[in-house]
Parts: structure tokens; sequence; C-alpha cells
């Protein structure tokens, strides 16, 4: 593989997802070919409640393979947990500042099935990075490789890994006073709260 940026394909990924990107300005590797890795952020966005931290987990389908390859996972549509995740992110950040101003931007994500999570993650990273006004160009691995002369974070932004944004910088968020400030959030967190100046907190 050339050199590159290369990044998992997250749902609605974290804060230290973006920061990554912005910190380095090597193309765009989104990976592809990988095993798929169970309890990730492939399927997993974290947001912000009146409770704390809430998970949601996006359903794949499990088929007899053990392994499946990034591009190959389906999603699970068996019960409505799109209408659920839609209505977590409405209870949380409706009272956001930025809320109402991305709300049709994130709603499609919620209404229309897409078959495959590799095209589900990758057409929400698409937009979010054009609202956070960062001009980068998307490409996908050719196959599953070390990366020469490149970045890899396909193992460092994980559940269980501490966040590669070592100092991140404070923002308001809606339930601080009761939560404290929770770092490395999905980053629909910070845009609802910041809006266009979000990039300046990366």
């Amino acid at each position: 593989m050339s050199s590159g940026l290369l990044m998992p394909a997250c749902y609605l990924p974290n804060v230290s997802y973006f920061h990554a990107i912005k910190q380095n300005d090597q193309p765009l590797v989104i990976e592809q070919f990988e095993n798929y890795p169970k309890q990730t952020f492939r399927t997993r966005t974290q947001i912000g409640t009146a409770n704390g931290i809430l998970d949601l987990i996006v359903p794949i389908v499990h088929g007899r393979k053990e392994r499946v390859r990034m591009k190959d996972v389906r999603i699970n549509y068996d019960h409505p947990w799109q209408r659920l995740h839609w209505l977590s992110i409405q209870t949380a950040y409706r009272s956001s500042a930025y809320f109402e101003f991305y709300e049709d931007d994130f709603r499609e994500f919620y209404e229309k099935e897409y078959d495959l999570l590799l095209d589900y993650n990758t057409e929400q990273i698409k937009l979010i990075l054009k609202l956070l006004k960062m001009n980068r160009e998307i490409s996908f691995s050719e196959s599953y490789t070390d990366v020469e002369g490149g970045i890899d974070y396909r193992k460092a932004i994980h559940p269980r890994q501490p966040s590669p944004m070592s100092d991140p910088k404070p923002y308001y968020q809606l339930f601080e006073e009761k939560n404290g400030f929770i770092p490395n959030l999905s980053i629909i967190d910070l845009l609802f709260s910041q809006g266009p100046q979000s990039k300046n907190f990366l």
C-alpha cells in the first residue's frame, strides 16, 4: 500500500477520529479489507445524555462465516434501530445550539436503509468532513496490508484504547453541569454544540 492516513470506517466517529485527520495531511484511506472486528467503533458510537454516555450500536447480519471482511458486513434491519437511534439523538441534542442547523443532514441516515455497513459509515464520514470544512478526498484500501510510510489508525481508535487525542480541548456540553465534561464523544456532540466553530476544537 502507498503512504497515507489509514482509518477504520466507524459509525458517527468520535472527536479524536477527526482530530487525527486534521492533524495529518496525508491522503485519507478507509480500510475495507480488514476482518470485521467485534465490539469496536465500526458499529458503535457514544453520545452525551442527561444520564451520561449512551452507546448507540448498529446491528449487523451474522452469517455462518466467522471472519467477514469489513466491505461485506451487512446491516440488520430486523428491529427498528434507526428510529431508536434518531430518537436518542433528538432527545440528547434537540436543545443544542446547532442541532436544528444540522438536523436534516443527519436525518437521512435514519430514514434510508443502507445494505452495507461500509457504505453507511463512509457516507457519514464524507458528510462530517464537509460540515467541518475539511476538504479531504477518500479512497479505499486495495488489500489488507501494512502502511508504507503512512500512519495507521485502524487499531488506535478503539473503545478499549486510550484516545489518540492526548489533550482534548473542552467545549460546552449540554449536560456538563451534571456529568462534567466528557471527552471524545461522537463528533455530532461537538457539531451540535459548536457548529461552524467545531473545526477549531480539533
